[in-house]
């Protein structure tokens, strides 16, 4: 199960703000805001929110499309980003 808790990236360190539940120890993925608590989003590239995914939407297709990362960084996956 996925969840979603907000912090503070200090010194080197990420401080959760809320403890979340029901998980002693997981992998993490962190993503950094601006200071407007807004995803800085390079020129380009799709805002999911303004297509009605979640954070926790993306995080579930993320993870989802975990098992495919390894063969998709293969040189010879290459061609499918020139399509």
């Amino acid at each position: 199960m996925l969840q979603t808790v907000e912090g503070i990236y200090r010194n080197g360190k990420v401080e959760v703000l809320e403890a979340p539940s029901k998980i002693m120890e997981s992998r993490v993925i962190i993503t950094f805001l601006d200071e407007n608590g807004q995803k800085n989003v390079p020129e380009g590239e799709i805002k999911l929110e303004e297509l009605g995914i979640t954070r926790q939407d993306a995080a579930e297709l993320r993870a989802s499309f975990e098992t495919f990362a390894e063969d998709w960084e293969l040189p010879e996956m290459d061609i499918y980003d020139r399509m």
